[in-house]
């Protein structure tokens, strides 16, 4: 008897030799993956219809309509108009925009703070260095809370009175209440240096694509940061003198115990951008300094045998080369600072958590939409800024040739 004659067929395969359709990987796979999704879609469909009915029999009624009702309350700053008769809408907007701000700032603060730490901690200066190594430990290891905390008390009990406050060109005022600021009052023809503004900015993304060009032609460089100073200055100067500077400004004046009139800066903010910009800088600074110690030390050689200072190579040498390994960390520190913001509750600053899923919730009852809508605000901030930063790290990445 032959060998072949000895092994019986699998019981997998039939007589043409194919996988059934039971042992097919594919098939099978698609079948948990149905049984797996249907089993969601019940257990959703009981919570579901399960809170519904509990909410109805506590009278509290279902759906997004309690958007359109009054929310009776005000907020300490708010970016867009805002009553006590605006909506719990409005006081979702509020409070998304209130968000993004510090978003925002605290995101520009923490990288600026966090490179200029990350390059210290390399620096071959003992004490720069050492500085560098007792801001990233001290930092990272304290919780944000407490730094959010400590820096509101420093900004309330250490601060002066309204009558006492810093003066800056007796424009600019700082007390215990918060910056005092002019604010900008439009007249006729703004909307023009608006425009302006507008068309300098994109102008000057033109005079940089235009310069990356000629320079890797050429090998010539072009100043593209005063050019662009001076195209987003000079135009809106020069259509504000054509229309007769149509915008004014209004300065605070200190009236009783307080200041009137100009933007107000509340310590609040101020403390919770200031405690995350810090508290997140210490992260960076590592992501900086991972990203640095990442290039190879040839490269600097080779600059520094080109006859490039040590400032120029960083800059235009090493920084370039760190930057493929330091912008996927450095994203996840973009979100942890934007979800850290949540707590500006403990300080009373009214961002979406503050305002929208605490006080709306606690004044409508409706939890789910309210918990809801919370999430999705956060998933969306989360998604897009996780978009934007992956097209900017294949942008910057080195592409092999």
């Amino acid at each position: 008897m032959s060998v072949q004659e000895g092994i019986s067929p699998s019981p997998s395969t039939g007589d043409s030799g194919r996988v059934s359709l039971v042992n097919n990987p594919r098939v099978r796979g698609f079948i948990f993956q149905l049984i797996t999704a249907i089993i969601i879609a019940v257990v959703l469909y009981i919570f579901v219809t399960n809170a519904q009915t509990n909410l109805r029999s506590q009278g509290i009624a279902t759906g997004f309509g309690f958007l359109d009702q009054p929310a009776s309350f005000d907020v300490n700053q708010s970016l867009i108009e805002f009553t006590q008769n605006a909506t719990y809408g409005r006081v979702l907007l509020v409070g998304i925009l209130n968000t993004l701000l510090v978003a925002a700032v605290g995101i520009i603060l923490a990288t600026i703070i966090g490179f200029m730490v990350g390059i210290a901690r390399l620096s071959p200066n003992w004490m720069v260095r050492t500085l560098g190594t007792i801001y990233v430990e001290v930092t990272r290891n304290l919780p944000p809370l407490f730094q959010i905390f400590f820096w509101y008390v420093v900004l309330i009990k250490f601060s002066p009175s309204p009558r006492d406050s810093f003066s800056l060109f007796n424009a600019f005022f700082y007390s215990n209440r918060g910056l005092y600021m002019p604010s900008v009052v439009l007249g006729n023809g703004a909307i023009f240096i608006e425009l302006s503004i507008v068309i300098a900015v994109v102008l000057a993304l033109v005079v940089r694509y235009w310069a990356r060009k000629r320079q890797e032609q050429t090998g010539e460089q072009f100043p593209v940061l005063w050019t662009a100073i001076g195209l987003i200055i000079g135009l809106p100067l020069i259509v504000s003198a054509i229309f007769g500077f149509p915008i004014t400004f209004d300065v605070p004046e200190l009236g009783g115990f307080n200041f009137r009139g100009g933007t107000r800066v509340i310590p609040e903010f101020v403390a919770l951008t200031w405690a995350l910009s810090i508290y997140t800088a210490g992260f960076i600074a590592e992501i900086v300094r991972a990203g640095i110690m990442a290039v190879s030390h040839g490269q600097t050689e080779a600059a520094g045998s080109l006859g490039l200072r040590p400032g120029p190579t960083l800059r235009l040498v090493v920084i370039p080369q760190a930057m493929r390994v330091i912008i996927p960390p450095l994203t996840s520190q973009y979100l942890n600072l934007t979800k850290n913001s949540s707590l500006a509750v403990a300080v009373g600053y009214p961002e979406i958590t503050a305002i929208f899923a605490g006080t709306t919730l606690n004044q409508t009852g409706q939890a789910i939409e309210v918990i809801a809508i919370t999430m999705c605000v956060y998933l969306t901030i989360s998604i897009v800024t996780s978009i934007f930063m992956n097209w900017y790290n294949r942008r910057v990445a080195l592409v092999e040739r």
